[in-house]
């Protein structure tokens, strides 16, 4: 009865473990692909939380922004 009951908590150890490692580097790629958005840097941001952008307020500062064509640096 021990053995198993061991074996019960390292196995719920282990996968709660590889629950937070896998969410983890979840996080990491969601932010490393935010870091893509070049919305910061275009002449059309207006850092205005009313407008962010002129052009293309629907799509500015999140991921679809990325590959934006009127993107124009500053």
């Amino acid at each position: 009865m021990i053995l198993v009951c061991s074996i019960l908590a390292w196995g719920m150890t282990l996968t709660i473990l590889w629950t937070v490692f896998c969410q983890i580097q979840s996080g990491f790629a969601s932010v490393k692909r935010l870091h893509q958005v070049p919305c910061h840097q275009c002449q059309y941001f207006t850092n205005s939380h009313h407008l962010k952008c002129t052009v293309n307020p629907h799509i500015a500062c999140s991921e679809s922004a990325i590959n934006c064509g009127d993107y124009q640096p500053q």
